[in-house]
This record gives C-alpha cells, sequence and structure tokens, in this order.
C-alpha cells in the first residue's frame, strides 16, 4: 500500500506543477467480498488522466463519471458500487471522492517519514450515504503533524472514520550480481518494493546492470552489521558462491529481516551451515531456524524469471503469514 501512495503523491505534485486539479478517490468500507479491500485509492485528474486504481477496472469508469460533479463544484461526495450488479464480487464498496491539493510542507513531510522508515496513519472521514458533504476528507499524520489533503477542511461530527496505517516501504537486499539477481530485481520493482542490490567489490558491476534495483553497494563483511535491515526488509543470498554465503550469513547474525533465504540445493545449505558453525559455534540457532532454504516456493521454476517469481511468492506468503494453496481449495474468501 505504502508503494501505491509515493506513486499517486509523486503523480499529483507533478499535476499541480503542470497546473491540473484533481481528485483522490479512496475506498473507505466494504460489505462483502470485492477485487480489493478497503484502503485502496486512486487520483483523477481534470483531464481525464487517472493513476492507480480501486478494482480490476470495472468500477473506474463510474468513478470517473461521479467525480465529474467534484471538479465543477469542488466538494467532496460519497458513491457506492454494487459489484454484484456487474462484476460478481458479490460486494457493496463505498468510496469518498474529495478535492485534492497538495502543499510542498506535506510533500516534504512524506519523503522526510519515508526516509525514517516509522509508520504513519491516514484518516477519511466519510457518510455511510450517498451523496455530497461538506465534512468529507483526508488526514495523513507525518511526523507528529497533521496534514489535509485539501486546504480548509476539518473534521466535525462526521459518524464513520476509516483509518489505515502505512509501513515502511518494503525492501530487498539481494546479496548477489549473476543474471539471476538482474531477474529478481525487475521482479521485485514490480511490486513496488526499493530492491539494494549488495556485491563484492570485485564484481564489477554498477546499478545500470540491475534495472530494477534502487541501488548497488559494495560493502566489506565486516560493514554488513551497519545495514539497516529491519523488519520490512527481505534479504536473499544468491552469490553462486559458496564462501560468500558463508561470509554474508555470519554477518548477518544479528539481524531480524523478515525474510531471509539461501538460493541452493538442500546439501548445499546443509554444507553452508556447517561451516557457519564450525566457525561460530555459539551463533543463535533461532537466527539458524529463519533461513529459508532452498529459497522460493516450489512452483516447478526452471528458469532464472521463473525462479523469481517463486521466491517473490514464499517472500509474500512469510510477510502475510500465508500458507501457499491453490485459491479454489482455499475455504472462505480470498481476502480473509
Amino acid at each position: 500500500m505504502t508503494h501505491e501512495l509515493k506513486l499517486l503523491f509523486e503523480t499529483l505534485d507533478t499535476w499541480q506543477k503542470q497546473g491540473k486539479k484533481a481528485v483522490f478517490v479512496s475506498v473507505v468500507a466494504l460489505d462483502g467480498t470485492s477485487y480489493r479491500r478497503p484502503g485502496v485509492r486512486m487520483i483523477i485528474a481534470e483531464d481525464g488522466k487517472t493513476e492507480g486504481a480501486v478494482s480490476g477496472g470495472c468500477v473506474e469508469n463510474e468513478i470517473i463519471r461521479q467525480a465529474e460533479s467534484v471538479f465543477l463544484n469542488g466538494k467532496a461526495k460519497i458513491m457506492t458500487y454494487d459489484g454484484r450488479l456487474r462484476i460478481g464480487c458479490e460486494g457493496i464498496i463505498t468510496i469518498l471522492i474529495e478535492p485534492v491539493i497538495l502543499s510542498q510542507e506535506l510533500l516534504q513531510d512524506f519523503e522526510e517519514q519515508l526516509e525514517s522508515r516509522i509508520s504513519f496513519e491516514i484518516e477519511s472521514y466519510f457518510h455511510s450515504e450517498v451523496g455530497v458533504f461538506e465534512d468529507l476528507g483526508s488526514i495523513i499524520h507525518l511526523n507528529g503533524k497533521k496534514h489535509m489533503l485539501r486546504p480548509g477542511f476539518a473534521p466535525k461530527s462526521v459518524p464513520q472514520v476509516y483509518k489505515q496505517t502505512f509501513d515502511p516501504l518494503f525492501r530487498l537486499f539481494i546479496f548477489g550480481a549473476e543474471h539471476d539477481a538482474i531477474e529478481l530485481s525487475n521482479a521485485a520493482n514490480l511490486l513496488g518494493w526499493q530492491v539494494t542490490v549488495v556485491a563484492s567489490p570485485d564484481e564489477e558491476k554498477s546499478c545500470d546492470y540491475f534495472p530494477g534495483a534502487d541501488q548497488l553497494i559494495t560493502p566489506a563483511f565486516a560493514e554488513i552489521d551497519a545495514l539497516n535491515i529491519d523488519e520490512q526488509t527481505a534479504v536473499v543470498l544468491m552469490t553462486h558462491s559458496f564462501n560468500k554465503d558463508v561470509q554474508y550469513l555470519m554477518a548477518l547474525k544479528d539481524k531480524q529481516p523478515a525474510y531471509l533465504a539461501l538460493l541452493g540445493s538442500v546439501s548445499r545449505r546443509e554444507r553452508v551451515l556447517s561451516m557457519i558453525l564450525d566457525y561460530m559455534p555459539d551463533i543463535p540457532t533461532d537466527f539458524l531456524d529463519q533461513i529459508h532454504g532452498p529459497a522460493g516456493i516450489n512452483i516447478g521454476a526452471e528458469s532464472a524469471s521463473e525462479i523469481s517469481v517463486s521466491i517473490l511468492a514464499e517472500i509474500l506468503s512469510v510477510i502475510r503469514q500465508q500458507k501457499p494453496v491453490s485459491l479454489r481449495e482455499k475455504e472462505g474468501s480470498i481476502h480473509g
């Protein structure tokens, strides 16, 4: 969600510099099931351009039509969409459409919030009834300050508030600079993750070699401990070097990422862990137990691109605390 909001704010900033008016669209409630859950957002410019989506594509045209009155009168409104009638999602979504103007102070605080890697919150005030209201709107809390998404908005006695917490941008550290790292970097970038490639100095690679990466770094093994690897970070070791994997894992022993994986076979993993224990017999067992190796889930992946899908699927299953299963065999709702 955070990377989607980042893209919306960046696009809004561009539109504002071009002198375009825009509206901010938020799904704030759901009765039943839908393609996506409350908290998804999109933006619409007065020339009809859009960024983001709140469904698989069936709801957006109606939202654009409904937004016309918001551009005309500058007043926020509530609309609903009954997916049971057209898209078969068996749910009714409630949508807030509001004018939006992002101040430079908001944009600066937003960037600082992302850099600090601290969670933040958006509150969207809405009515359950369809219509135009004066007291609808959203507030974003950044660095201890409240920012209204449109000037002059002040929440009053609005009966309902949708509160959403945004985690820091999810990151992926890829240790290794071979061809399969390129594929994993590209695929992770499509998910909106921040990608850092960690290579040894002798690799002689630049960040341009990895189109999906935000940066490439070449720290010494002794400098690994200084990397900011937190609970919103995944780490994948794919150096194709037995000795490098051993050294990197020993350097990472005090880190607790959301996901830690080692590329290669079961026998290779056992050899790596055995050597680590030879060098560091007191290494915490909890650290070794968290290592996913071989990396990925069993989907029959063979090529580098397929293996990247397998690894990313496992990362998502771990951070979302889900056991991979075919959706047709899953009981209850998809998002349940």
